[in-house]
């Protein structure tokens, strides 16, 4: 760019600027002039209504209120009402006065004009005091005095202090006030107050008097009177002079009690005509301005008529066509508007018969999926507790070590099958956060090694090496949800051993943080497997999701797994995070906390401990099951006990066998041929109210189990079950029953 050039740009851009900065300037100068001038206004204002000159006060504020009006000056517009409310008090129109200083309150609320606020509360408790809300008056005290501290507001101490003084005095207690006066006279007199001392030495002079101290009031009052007169108070010499008046009626010297009553009654009445030639004023100014209104409103209508007689004749013609277009236009819309509204009826009538239907087959759908689902439950419970039972015996029959390490996996194995059926068939309640997460003691460590062993059969078929790497400063016993976290590794590994080929899977856990009595652990699941793309990484934790269709082909699965380990994660308030790459493996990651078990409440193992098995011994138990197999297991399980057994196949067998025997408990299945087992055990109530009858049953709890209690039964056992639970409710309704005994 050639030199001139630049120079001209420069130069342009320099008085920009200067211009810019200059019209700043004088904005802001403009500005500190209105301010100032404002001030000014109201600081005369003030001075002169200390002085009861209140004609040039009225004419001060006016002004003051009308630069702060035109300009739109908020915190200046309160300032101006504070000194309004000054005036109104003293011409004793306390409620105009009130009005004023709320208006002030209200704006420095909201500007949080703390320091302006803690005056307009000194000022409002003063008019409030005299309108006799001394409730009101001590609360705006408070506050002053707390907004006066907390600024440091120099000087605005004395003035509450003196307001106190007057509360006090207004409520008749004298030596309160006192007390107050003598607290604030240090504060007025270090900061040369002259109307606050001439009023505090007045009042305390009144305050003296009232509880007979003749002299020390004269004296008092003497200090008052003096600055009164030196300052031009004509208020505080009225005050003064009446208060000479009762102190020396007080002291029996009437004559010149007589003199200072005239002379306080002369400055009075000098006072109140001020005050009516001020009151006047400002009522001939509004006649003024209502003068002015209805000469302009005369002459206006004046115009109107006028401009009525030249534009009467067009305007009704005007009128006339409009008012036949408007007929004829109106006539139009009204008969397409009903053959609109006639079509729009059968359309609605229409829809209205589809969604009908629509509303009865959702109905029909929800019923037989709520029927589908308790049906289904059923059936896939009853085989699951063949399976936990017989491993049970088994692992009762002294097996050899590899036996029994392959039994406690097959026993594990069932209880998160168990598991994966609840969440699968309750995968709307997980979604809706419905599922209660359960709070137990178990062994982490053990946990995640049952889940290698159940999974390493699978590991090895496709040649896959697992690597467990444990934090052992993690303590042994946690608290939490067991089932949820092997369904959550049992699916991320399970996940990786899928989609690793002759590779290696490591699973590691680690303490992060330890606080008080909880733990935080982080899990790693990482593989060197076929990997995720970065596209597939978005969506792979949605439903039925999986990495591509030809991944679906190869490896198989529903794609349901990550869903439900990312929707149990976030019910353990957590997430799980993926760090993978196509073709080099992937990582889950994922944080739990857990509470440090501490044994102070037992659970069922800790209680199936401590039973005493005698009491089961030579117990007669009826066993009602329509499954031959439960009916073997449950049998094996309690004859192991020295326990007598006798089997009822159907709900009337049991109603029979009940009536001709003598049981010490029954065990009632729900679902059977006949009648079902909460219409059995009615039926058994009705002669028999004391037999204890546990619900041992496949169907899924609601969580409100009243149904079972309003119908007879003593407890609940849910299949399949963990033996030291049935044991443990078994001993307790057996012990109960002969305790009732």
């Amino acid at each position: 760019m050639p030199t001139p050039i630049k120079q001209f740009i420069a130069i342009v851009l320099f008085i920009c600027c200067f211009f810019t900065y200059s019209q700043t300037e004088q904005g802001v100068i403009k500005n500190q002039q209105i301010k100032d001038s404002i001030d000014n206004y109201l600081i005369k204002a003030s001075q002169s209504i200390d002085q009861a000159k209140l004609e040039p006060a009225l004419s001060n504020i006016i002004r003051a209120k009308e630069i702060a009006l035109q300009n739109q000056n908020r915190t200046y517009r309160a300032k101006t009402n504070m000194v309004l409310a000054k005036l109104y008090r003293e011409l004793r129109d306390l409620e105009k006065a009130e009005d004023q200083i709320l208006d002030a309150i209200q704006i420095q609320t909201e500007d949080n004009d703390e320091i302006m606020l803690a005056h307009s509360y000194a000022i409002y408790a003063s008019i409030a005091t005299q309108l006799k809300k001394y409730q009101t008056t001590n609360e705006i005290l408070d506050k002053a005095l707390a907004l006066t501290k907390k600024k440091d507001i120099e000087g605005l101490e004395g003035s509450i202090k003196l307001n106190q003084g007057l509360l006090a005095l207004s409520q008749n207690q004298p030596k309160e006030a006192i007390k107050h006066f003598k607290g604030g006279l240090p504060i007025i007199k270090t900061y040369n107050l002259a109307y606050l001392k001439a009023k505090l030495y007045v009042n305390m002079a009144k305050a003296q008097l009232a509880i007979g101290e003749l002299d020390n009031a004269e004296a008092t009052n003497d200090s008052s009177m003096q600055i009164g007169i030196k300052q031009s108070f004509s208020e505080i010499r009225s005050e003064s002079n009446e208060l000479y008046s009762r102190i020396y009626e007080k002291k029996g010297d009437y004559l010149t009690s007589l003199s200072y009553l005239r002379a306080h009654e002369k400055i009075k009445d000098s006072l109140f005509n001020t005050n009516k030639e001020i009151i006047a004023q400002e009522a001939g100014a509004k006649l003024n301005l209502n003068e002015n209104n209805v000469l302009i409103e005369e002459l206006t209508e004046e115009n109107i008529q006028q401009q009525k007689s030249l534009k009467l004749g067009r305007l009704t013609t005007i009128l006339s066509i409009a008012l036949i277009t408007i007929l004829s236009l109106l006539t139009l819309s009204l008969y397409k508007n009903n053959n609109l509204r006639a079509r729009a009826n059968e359309l609605l009538q229409n829809k209205n018969t589809e969604l009908i239907l629509a509303k009865e087959n959702a109905e029909r759908a929800g019923e037989a999926k709520i029927q589908f689902l308790s049906t289904i439950t059923h059936e896939l419970r009853t085989p699951l507790y063949a399976v936990t039972g017989l491993t049970h015996l088994l692992l009762e029959e002294s097996p050899t070590p590899n036996q029994k390490e392959h039994l406690n996996s097959l026993k594990f194995s069932g209880e998160y099958l168990l598991s994966l059926i609840n969440n699968i068939l309750d995968l709307n309640k997980l979604e809706a956060n419905k599922v209660e997460i359960e709070s137990t003691s178990f062994n982490l460590k053990k946990r995640i090694n049952d889940v290698l062993i159940a999974l390493g059969k699978s590991a090895k078929d496709r040649n896959n090496k697992l690597h467990y790497e444990f934090d052992e400063s993690i303590p042994t016993k946690l608290k939490g949800d067991p089932l949820k976290v092997s369904q959550i590794l049992i699916n991320l590994i399970g996940n990786s051993i899928k989609f690793t080929q002759n590779g290696d899977i490591w699973i590691r856990v680690k303490a992060i943080n330890k606080i008080d009595t909880k733990v935080f652990l982080s899990f790693e699941i990482e593989d060197n497997g076929v990997g995720i793309s970065e596209k597939k990484q978005q969506n792979i934790f949605e439903n039925f999701t999986q990495g591509s269709v030809q991944i679906n082909r190869k490896f198989g699965g529903t794609g349901l797994g990550l869903s439900i380990v990312k929707n149990l994660l976030s019910l353990m308030d957590s997430e799980i995070k993926l760090e993978s790459e196509l073709g080099k493996g992937s990582k889950f990651l994922f944080s739990l906390k857990f509470d440090i078990f501490e044994n102070k409440n037992s659970n069922y193992t800790e209680e199936a401990k401590k039973i005493d098995y005698n009491v089961l011994v030579d117990k007669n138990i009826l066993i009602v099951e329509d499954n031959k197999i439960n009916q073997l297991i449950t049998r094996k399980i309690l004859e192991k006990n020295k326990v007598k057994c006798d089997v009822a196949d159907n709900g009337d067998i049991a109603v029979h066998k009940v009536k001709e025997n003598s049981f010490d408990l029954i065990l009632m299945d729900i679902h059977m041929p006949g009648i079902s087992g909460i219409e059995a055990t009615k039926q058994i109530r009705e002669f028999n109210t004391e037999i204890p009858i546990i619900a041992l049953t496949a169907v899924t709890l609601d969580d409100n189990l009243d149904e079972f209690y309003d119908n007879g039964f003593n407890d609940i056992i849910p299949k399949p079950y963990k033996t030291e639970e049935f044991f443990t409710k078994l001993h307790k309704a057996l012990i109960k029953k002969q305790t009732t005994m």
